[in-house]
This record gives structure tokens, C-alpha cells and sequence, in this order.
């Protein structure tokens, strides 16, 4: 009688290897969970852990990064390590401003939405992206959102007939966004309404904003809210953008004006002081702006496209 040939250590080598690249194939390219792959491969779900896990060390399984992901990817990594920043998302750059800003907008939105948990807050600024952020939100969102306004001027957050804002519940301080006078100003903000929804603030799980630029193209001048005079005499002040309707200069600092005196918006200093605040902005007109946020340290995560973070790391360079 022949003796039975014995297992040699090759072909358990082999038999692991085909098991790795079993295991990974399942994994990564037919998406299959890992206890249906212990199931298939008759192994526990431990050992499939294990296998995926050895794939990788291994070489069985090879990542390699799109070069076009890898530059976003490294930009994202630079500004996060420059400015000191929670995170950084870096979107690609599209053709024309319209398309830039919708698609930061649905770019943030999906961020937001996929880490805020339910029955969360949302505090939200004024401007043209985030409305669309806002609108984004309500779209994905299986539940009516909580969104509380950082600034007056209550008909800038209400939703349009084009809108999906209609499912949300919205807190909003209950004044214009800028009163006519210093006295107006500060009468407005001792108001318990207006109170009421500034202590839900720091409440809030997230707090999202938009960055305006000093240019003709800002939200808040062709809304109509400030006059391209003001403008002028805000830029001859030093202004390079702003934040809540704050304006800054290049170092973050708010610009003294009369302006600033009867804006009915949330503090800076308070914007500083939260926790989870995201900037979306993008354009190569918003650079200076978005600067002088970061240098301010008034947010935390920013969310852009790929050619204003690649201006952003050249200025600073």
C-alpha cells in the first residue's frame, strides 16, 4: 500500500493565498458582508477578519489611488496641518461659479449628512451656499431637520417655492439683519425672542457658514443689503470678506465700521467657541476671505474645491 502523501507547507502557503484572494474579491468587488464571506468560503468570521487583514500586509490586495484624488487628497492633508484644522474637504473644481457653488453645496451636505445624528441641531449663517447646504440637507433627510440662524433677516432663510426647506424646523432670530441705528441694534439683541433662539447656539451639534468675498459678486451686496459704497469704505478699512456678515481683514480681524455696530448676527468670538464648525466656500475670488477665516480660527473643517486649495497652499507658501 502507498502511504498518503502528506500536506507540505507549499501548498498550505497556496491554499491560504487562494482563500486571501477569495476573501478579497468577495469583500472589495462583490461587496459581500464578512459573515456572508464565512459563510461562502465555510470559515468563521473571525478567520475572514483575519484573511482580509493579512490580504493587505500581504500585497494580495493593492490600493492605488487616481493621481487626479491623490493631489486633492494632499492638499486636504497641507491646509488640515497649516491652519490647524479638524478636517478638510477638497472637492473637484468644475467650469463656472454657478456649477462651483452647487457643487461644494452637495459636496457639504453629504458630509454633514452622513455625520450628524438624528434630533441634532444644525446652526446655520447666511449666504447663497448655504441655503443651497440647507436645502441639500432637507432633500437627503429622512426626518424634518433642526436648523437655528446665527444671523437676523428672516426672509434670507426662509425657503422658495423651488425649496425643500419646507421640512425643516426653523429657529430664527426674529430681526433684520442689519437695524438702522447703533440704538436699534442693541435694543433688538435684549429681546427675549431674540435670546430665546441665541441659547440654543451653543446647543447645537454643528454649526455650518459660508464665506463672502469683498468683491461685486458677494451675496450680500447684490441682495441688496449693503451698497457698493459701503463696499468701497469697507475695503478702504481693510476688509478682504466676511463671516456671518462680519467683516475681516486679512488676519482674521473684525474691520471697525458703523456697520458693525448694528448688525443683529452671533459674535465671532462665539463662532471660535463652538464645536463642528464647518466653512464651505470656493472661488478663486474667495481666497483672501477664506485667508483671514482660517487665520482667524473661526472654523474648524473647510470644505472647498480643489483650485481654490491649491491658491490657498500657493499664498501661503
Amino acid at each position: 500500500m502507498h502511504a498518503v502523501n502528506q500536506i507540505t507547507d507549499r501548498e498550505i502557503l497556496d491554499y491560504e493565498e487562494a482563500l486571501m484572494s477569495k476573501a478579497a474579491w468577495y469583500y472589495y468587488y462583490d461587496e459581500l458582508t464578512q459573515q456572508q464571506i464565512a459563510e461562502k468560503l465555510g470559515v468563521t468570521r473571525v478567520r475572514v477578519i483575519r484573511l482580509l487583514d493579512k490580504a493587505k500586509k500581504t500585497g494580495v490586495v493593492r490600493f492605488q489611488i487616481r493621481s487626479d484624488s491623490e493631489k486633492r487628497l494632499l492638499a486636504e492633508q497641507k491646509l488640515i496641518s497649516l491652519f490647524g484644522l479638524e478636517d478638510c474637504f477638497v472637492v473637484p473644481a468644475t467650469v463656472s461659479p454657478e456649477d462651483t457653488n452647487e457643487n461644494i453645496a452637495r459636496a457639504a451636505s453629504m458630509y454633514i449628512g452622513s455625520r450628524i445624528p438624528e434630533e441634532a441641531f444644525i446652526n446655520v449663517g447666511y449666504g447663497d451656499t448655504s441655503g443651497r447646504i440647507l436645502n441639500h440637507l432637507a432633500i437627503r433627510a429622512e426626518r424634518a431637520l433642526s436648523c437655528v440662524s446665527l444671523t437676523g433677516g428672516v426672509s434670507y432663510y426662509l425657503p422658495n417655492a423651488n425649496s425643500s426647506v419646507f421640512n425643516s424646523r426653523l429657529y430664527l432670530i426674529p430681526t433684520p439683519l442689519i437695524a438702522s441705528t447703533d440704538e436699534m441694534a442693541e435694543a433688538m439683541r435684549t429681546e427675549k425672542s431674540v435670546k430665546d433662539v441665541e441659547r440654543l447656539i451653543p446647543l447645537s451639534f454643528m454649526t455650518v457658514v459660508g464665506i463672502g468675498s469683498i468683491g461685486p459678486e458677494a451675496t450680500i451686496l447684490t441682495s441688496g443689503i449693503l451698497s457698493q459704497n459701503d463696499f468701497l469704505v469697507l475695503q478702504r478699512n481693510g476688509a478682504v470678506g466676511d463671516v456671518l456678515s462680519h467683516f475681516i481683514d486679512q488676519d482674521g480681524n473684525i474691520v471697525a465700521s458703523d456697520l458693525e455696530k448694528r448688525i443683529i448676527s452671533t459674535p465671532l468670538e462665539t463662532l471660535r467657541s463652538l464645536k463642528n464648525v464647518i466653512g464651505v466656500a470656493a472661488g478663486l475670488n474667495k481666497v483672501p476671505a477664506i485667508l483671514a477665516t482660517l487665520r482667524g480660527g473661526y472654523i474648524g473643517t473647510l470644505i472647498t474645491d480643489e483650485d481654490t486649495a491649491l491658491e490657498l497652499l500657493k499664498a501661503v507658501e
